[in-house]
């Protein structure tokens, strides 16, 4: 009686809280989970304690990609199997998975609820309920499969053994279309740096996973007529968005590595540079697969503050990547604009911007800066390293971004981090995939319930302020 008790106490509690409140809840349960299987002997060697599965397991939840064991050696096949279910949780259903648990927990949900529900997946990664989720599925089987079956066929034919080579294949189609950056081999894709097909493949997965599903849907919705005029006007933007960064983070990254000539473009001829350069700045968008060590040594200070810059700002909502979105980045290009016009009104592609619109975007940009640079100062200054080091602050903000926007670049910085280090970015990478604004909404909601109560009663004079 005691323990129907106590399950109906917590049963109590869940339904109290908000889906903010109910998401990191869950994302929490999950990672720690995953943390005790993947430290089981079931799925990992004795060098996997619970510390390195908790690291791994957010990694994987998050699809960051950051790691401090060696996935190809550490973990034996049913750890790579459970991991690689962990990345295709995190990339596509930790949402969904959360709106559904908490469907099985409030019962009698009204239909105003189960909106409100859809219309938080569409803000915070998935895009919707029902049919949509089956759809996102659909989606993802048929890419990554494709995928799966070119690495195998053409692309990862160095290796061997079939078996082998057919894991290797559908693992990393994987990890790619979600974003994540995990990778079976120790070296991440070094040995396949000048593979023009593998490189391609690698390049076709990320980008379609960073998309979205309602891209990819829309564009497939438009296929008879194939004009670009008649996708919707977020779909138009992500694309556009996308395209720009990529080339223009191609070209700058080409530009400031051949002319600084760092180590990064030895021995490469001009195409492979180029495809070395688009591969960078494809990955940097919240993959974090490498074909070359990132260092102080192999990339120039303008390279990496170029790939910051493309890693803060990601992929687009509704994505299996991070950062601030791409929409995000559009609508605060736009406001910019319109205040340089001195326009009140902020348009784009003739369409009106809402005000919510653009006070969210900033809302998500600032509060994502405050949260980047909280992260670097906490390892900057205080005793975070195992060994005493030297790191500059442009490595260590380099790694907060990272882990933030849930790329997985690391430049050799995280496995020389203490565990209260590490556990910086663990909280960084949790944050960074959840969202910014998630989490304070949920712990606004939590400590100052009624005050929200009551301001949503109250009007307050207008003031003018100046900036």
């Amino acid at each position: 009686m005691k323990f129907t008790s106590k399950v109906y106490k917590l049963k109590d509690a869940y339904k109290k809280l908000s889906v903010p409140q109910f998401t990191i809840v869950t994302g929490l349960f999950i990672i720690c989970l995953g943390t005790l299987i993947l430290s089981s002997p079931l799925c990992s060697s004795s060098k996997v304690g619970l510390w390195e599965a908790f690291f791994t397991s957010t990694s994987a939840i998050t699809v960051t990609g950051l790691t401090i064991i060696d996935i190809g050696n550490d973990l034996n096949f049913f750890g790579q199997v459970f991991l690689a279910f962990m990345l295709l949780s995190g990339g596509l259903g930790l949402m969904a998975i959360t709106t559904f648990l908490q469907g099985f927990v409030v019962k009698g949900t009204k239909l105003r609820t189960r909106l409100d529900k859809g219309k938080t997946l569409d803000e915070f990664g998935v895009g919707g309920i029902g049919r949509t989720f089956q759809s996102i599925a659909i989606t993802a089987i048929i890419i990554i499969s494709l995928g799966a079956i070119v690495l195998y066929s053409f692309g990862f034919v160095d290796i061997q053994n079939n078996w082998e080579r057919l894991w290797s294949s559908i693992f990393h189609s994987i990890s790619a279309y979600n974003n994540a950056g995990f990778s079976l081999m120790s070296n991440s894709l070094q040995d396949y740096r000048t593979n023009y097909l593998v490189n391609s493949v690698f390049v076709f997965l990320i980008v379609m996973g960073g998309l979205g599903w309602r891209v990819i849907d829309d564009i497939w919705s438009h296929k008879k007529s194939l004009s670009y005029k008649k996708l919707s006007l977020h779909s138009r933007l992500v694309i556009r968005t996308s395209l720009s960064l990529i080339l223009f983070g191609s070209f700058g990254f080409f530009i400031t590595e051949s002319l600084l000539n760092s180590q990064f473009f030895n021995d490469l001829n001009l195409f492979e540079r180029l495809m070395s350069s688009i591969f960078e700045t494809v990955s940097a968008r919240t993959a974090g697969f490498t074909n070359f060590p990132i260092s102080l040594n192999s990339i120039s200070d303008t390279g990496l503050l170029l790939l910051m810059t493309l890693m803060f700002i990601g992929a687009s909502t509704g994505g299996t990547g991070g950062g601030i979105k791409t929409t995000t980045f559009i609508a605060l290009m736009a406001a910019t604009r319109s205040t340089l016009r001195g326009q009140k009104d902020v348009i784009i592609s003739n369409r009106l911007i809402s005000d919510k619109v653009i006070l969210k975007a900033v809302g998500i940009t600032v509060g994502s800066l405050l949260f980047v640079l909280l992260m670097a100062m906490l390892l900057s200054t205080t005793n975070t390293f195992v060994k005493k080091e030297s790191f500059t602050f442009l490595e260590i903000l380099f790694t907060c971004i990272s882990a933030f926007a849930t790329v997985g670049f690391d430049i050799g910085l995280t496995s020389k981090l203490n565990h209260f280090g590490q556990f910086i970015l663990i909280v960084g990478m949790f944050v960074g995939r959840l969202g910014i604004l998630l989490l304070l909404s949920a712990l606004w909601q939590a400590l100052y319930k009624s005050r929200i109560d009551r301001q949503k009663r109250i009007g307050y004079p207008r003031a003018d302020l100046y900036v």
